[in-house]
């Protein structure tokens, strides 16, 4: 087993393994699996998928993932850490950016079982990317950090671009396609409440402003208003947990009307205090449902 922190966006690790052994998920933001070779499952939330060599999994920051290994498998772990965003002042990079770019990720992926990339010359182009970060961080350590942390970026591209792509969200799966554009275009712009007011998404979605909230609630068994506030908190736990920003920047980016209406907010739904959450260090509205089949 080999693993390499790299002072640290990240930490990288190359193992083949024969029996899977749950291991440590604490201070993980999420996680890029590479098989390069071998054969199992993999189960999230009681949910089972094949995988093979170059399969690409991302791993959320919860206990609810495992690999069942039928043949000796290669995996390559790439953890995404919360440290990069407390410590980039070495790092010329806008961290807001790539931190809002990450949110995205973690709470948009539906923790399903499945490879994540979607066509073949995205799975080329991970592979590939992976591997650079592999050996720049066996090569050169520190001193590469800045070419890694372009790599990371290019990373979080390709998997943004494939779970746009995709149905991540938990919608029933005979919904009309336009609740999937109506949720993607939603979280794009969850920190811009001008774009979500009815008015708006009736214009983006070619309805009248009387049906778009009938609609939504049809599709997604859930008010639009109740949606956006829970996406909304999904990127707070996120912010919480991993990252340095004030509750009054978390506040006003997320467009709460300052942290009283923010902690109140919080509180109602997550049936516990900021500080509490915090204190305990595990999501809690970022856990999805149990999902069997």
């Amino acid at each position: 087993m080999q693993v390499i922190e790299a002072y640290k966006p990240f930490e990288i690790q190359e193992i083949e393994l024969t029996e899977w052994k749950q291991r440590p998920v604490k201070n993980n933001f999420f996680e890029l699996v590479l098989i390069k070779d071998g054969e199992g499952t993999q189960c999230i939330n009681y949910n089972d998928v094949s995988y093979n060599k170059g399969s690409i999994f991302l791993l959320p920051p919860l206990k609810c993932h495992s690999f069942n290994i039928e043949k000796p498998t290669k995996f390559v772990f790439l953890k995404f850490t919360d440290s990069f965003f407390k410590n980039v002042n070495r790092i010329n990079i806008d961290r807001n950016e790539w931190f809002k770019e990450a949110s995205y990720i973690l709470s948009n992926y539906n923790q399903l079982p499945g490879d994540i990339i979607k066509n073949d010359i995205d799975r080329i182009h991970l592979s590939s990317l992976i591997d650079m970060i592999l050996q720049e961080s066996r090569s050169y350590g520190e001193s590469s950090i800045n070419l890694v942390t372009s790599l990371m970026t290019c990373v979080l591209e390709i998997l943004i671009r494939n779970i746009k792509k995709s149905r991540y969200f938990e919608i029933p799966n005979k919904s009309d396609e336009r609740i999937t554009k109506m949720l993607t275009y939603i979280n794009e712009n969850i920190d811009k409440p001008e774009l979500l007011k009815v008015e708006n998404l009736a214009d983006v979605f070619m309805m009248s402003s009387t049906y778009v909230s009938e609609y939504f609630k049809k599709q997604v068994h859930m008010s639009l208003r109740e949606y956006i506030i829970k996406a909304k908190l999904k990127l707070v736990e996120i912010r919480l947990l991993n990252s340095d920003f004030t509750l009054t920047q978390i506040a006003d980016e997320l467009g709460f009307t300052d942290v009283s209406h923010l902690s109140k907010t919080f509180k109602r739904y997550a049936e516990t205090s900021i500080r509490e959450f915090k204190n305990n260090g595990e999501y809690m509205l970022l856990k999805k449902r149990i999902l069997r089949t």
